[in-house]
């Protein structure tokens, strides 16, 4: 089995690839940022009239986008506790405390995957985004 997956609730997609695809017992979540559906403006971006941006609020940025994947996962078929891989991309390393505490209400702790993890920084993303985060999970099989 071999699926695309667009979630009715995740951002709409900034480019030509699914929220997920579902290969066998796997799911791949496509890099997510913090947008959310609809809306044009990102969660926690203060922009100037010409676009530019002026400030952001990693934590908002966190909660959104951890609160997107969770929704993209589920609307898979997937458990939120079923998620074993996680990659984070962040723009500035000085924003890993803050990042690291919300990923811990999120991903540590009772109740949660406590998933694998890998966190880089880079230079940008494709959007003026602080963070963007892409996970694997794993998906029972649904009777046909």
């Amino acid at each position: 089995m071999n699926e695309s997956i667009l979630s009715p609730r995740g951002p709409e997609p900034v480019g030509p690839y699914p929220h997920a695809k579902r290969a066998g017992n796997l799911l791949f979540v496509s890099g997510m940022g913090p947008r959310k559906r609809g809306m044009k403006d990102i969660p926690g971006v203060t922009r100037d009239a010409s676009g530019a941006v002026l400030s952001y609020d990693i934590e908002t940025q966190c909660r959104a986008v951890f609160d997107n994947v969770r929704m993209i996962v589920e609307d898979a078929g997937a458990k939120w506790a079923n998620v074993v891989d996680v990659t984070v991309f962040l723009t500035n390393m000085d924003d890993f405390a803050a990042y690291n505490r919300v990923y811990a209400e999120y991903f540590a702790g009772p109740g949660n995957p406590n998933p694998a993890r890998t966190t880089v920084e880079v230079t940008r993303l494709p959007t003026p985004i602080a963070i963007e985060v892409k996970v694997i999970a794993t998906i029972e099989n649904r009777s046909s």
